[in-house]
């Protein structure tokens, strides 16, 4: 990692940690987060609803998951190297244990189960903090960005606009508090931050797993035959 890589990733750790932080402490993030609770913008403008039911989906770990992965898989076989795979694969094991593991242990309730005005609602269960479809939009679609070879720049606008929207969107519905997206919109930014350090072993892996590609025979195509076959009736084929 570069300086600068590195200053980022330090960065970015500390506004999760602050974020975290401030919902624990019951700060005024918290009085924020009820107050766009109590805006109920899902009420004033409900013509606009199926539309964002459709679209938060983008940000669902499976559908979204399955389709980046069918896209990696098939530049995969035309490259033959598994590295978008790996990628993807470990950046999302990376991301499941590492917000998983703050949901537990924070076992915040969402806006629409929440019960005692301004307070953080913490350590009773829920599984809202932070936000997964926020960090799962930065993660899935940033990893293609990551691995894009030409217009990367364009391709990292594009998910940063879409994990914004996406993360906005659940405020919107009313399925998250506005700080879950902000720590949502952090912990998948420190994902996308930790994958260069991992391509040492992603590299090892694929050239293991290239290397057994690669070596695996070749089956002729069915109505081929091999030239000791093709040789006619009487005859040795060449060499024989």
């Amino acid at each position: 990692m570069s300086r600068g890589h590195r200053a980022l990733t330090v960065l970015v750790g500390l506004a999760y940690l602050l974020i975290v932080l401030a919902v624990v402490f019951d700060t005024s993030l918290v009085h924020l987060d009820w107050w766009l609770k109590q805006l109920r913008p899902y009420k004033r403008w409900p013509q606009v609803l199926d539309f964002l039911d459709l679209w938060v989906v983008v940000g669902q770990r499976g559908p979204s998951a399955i389709a980046a992965c069918l896209w990696l898989g098939w530049r995969s076989v035309r490259q033959r190297t598994v590295r978008p795979l790996l990628v993807m694969v470990g950046a999302l094991l990376l991301l499941n244990i590492t917000v998983g593991s703050v949901k537990i242990l924070t076992g915040r309730l969402g806006p629409h189960y929440a019960h005692y005005l301004d307070d953080p609602e913490l350590f009773l269960g829920g599984t809202i903090f932070p936000s997964g479809h926020t960090a799962n939009s930065v993660v899935t679609w940033g990893v293609l960005a990551y691995l894009a070879v030409r217009w990367r720049r364009t391709g990292t606008a594009l998910v940063a606009l879409v994990a914004a929207s996406v993360g906005l969107t659940t405020v919107y519905l009313g399925t998250h508090w506005f700080s879950d997206v902000l720590a949502g919109w952090a912990a998948g930014a420190l994902v996308l931050l930790a994958l260069p350090a991992g391509e040492p072993l992603v590299t090892a892996v694929d050239r293991r797993i290239t290397g057994l590609w690669r070596a695996a025979p070749v089956r002729a195509a069915p109505g081929r035959l091999s030239p000791a076959s093709s040789a006619p009736p009487g005859r040795h084929a060449p060499g024989g």
